[in-house]
């Protein structure tokens, strides 16, 4: 009596792995850009509660302190100088209170009406009103935006857009 042996099969063939890779192919293609906006919109999404609290910070100081404070662009970190995206402190008189770095590269913070200092008066009301927008500028304009927005009162707030042109 013979005894027929069947072959046991063993690893892949190559048309299960060129299937394989190309399934994962497909999948990446899908994934990278989801992953890139989430990326980017994590990056605004901080930019803009940085300076918003920075707000709050700001009112709160001179409500507490009962003078005004100013919150500014600094491109030095001591003085208000520069540009939004430069960086901004919080201070009082010549008394720094709150120092924000600059933004990183690519990434740019524009105000709409040429605003480069808010000033918060010690009521909390009678700001000087502001609207700013951070957003990606380089290497390609992101197609979303954070603006954030100062009222007369002190209120701020932050809004996402996905206008993708970054002023």
């Amino acid at each position: 009596m013979t005894h027929l042996r069947v072959p046991i099969q063993q690893g892949f063939s190559l048309i299960e792995l060129m299937i394989t890779i190309s399934i994962l192919g497909i999948l990446l293609a899908i994934a990278v850009p989801s992953f890139t906006d989430a990326v980017l919109g994590s990056k605004l999404r901080s930019y803009a509660n940085n300076f918003l609290s920075s707000t709050y910070l700001a009112r709160g100081e001179a409500i507490k302190r009962n003078s005004v404070v100013n919150l500014c662009a600094s491109s030095n970190g001591t003085s208000c100088t520069g540009d939004w995206e430069q960086g901004w402190i919080v201070l009082t008189g010549t008394t720094v209170i709150q120092r924000q770095s600059a933004l990183s590269s690519g990434m740019k913070m524009t105000e709409s009406g040429g605003v480069s200092s808010i000033n918060f008066q010690p009521t909390g009301v009678g700001v000087t009103p502001a609207t700013l927008t951070v957003c990606r500028a380089t290497p390609s304009v992101g197609g979303q935006e954070r603006v954030i927005s100062i009222s007369a009162t002190g209120r701020a707030s932050v809004a996402k857009t996905t206008t993708g042109s970054c002023p």
